[in-house]
């Protein structure tokens, strides 16, 4: 089994900073793409970002140039830099690794439980 556990959200003013954590522990072969996503109240989750296990990097428009992915393949960790933060960045936010348990399964996705960000004065 692998677990993914986020950390990082908080309460933030317009313009203020946060780096989102997710950490991948369990039975860990292999992890490729590492991404982040977002559910905003009543609405569907959406794609913030993605890195390949080659360090590829890709954004939704609406964060590029503000939020920066990372991760550390030897913790198994993905980071969301998020700079210039602003209202309609309030959200839940997930991330999703796929992984690989072992050489002879199948890579799978495997999600974490969020964390809420809120963007507010």
């Amino acid at each position: 089994q692998v677990q993914l556990v986020e950390s990082g959200g908080g309460l933030v003013q317009p313009g203020g900073s946060l780096r989102l954590t997710c950490a991948a522990s369990g039975s860990i072969f292999r992890i490729y793409t590492m991404s982040w996503y977002r559910q905003a109240p009543g609405k569907q989750r959406d794609f913030v970002a993605l890195i390949t296990s080659g360090d590829v990097t890709n954004y939704a428009d609406s964060v590029k140039g503000r939020f920066t992915i990372s991760r550390d393949n030897v913790k198994n960790t993905v980071y969301l830099q998020m700079d210039s933060l602003k209202p309609e960045d309030t959200a839940v936010y997930y991330c999703k690794s796929i992984v690989l348990t072992d050489s002879r399964s199948t890579p799978r996705d495997y999600w974490g439980q969020g964390t809420q960000v809120t963007v507010s004065s």
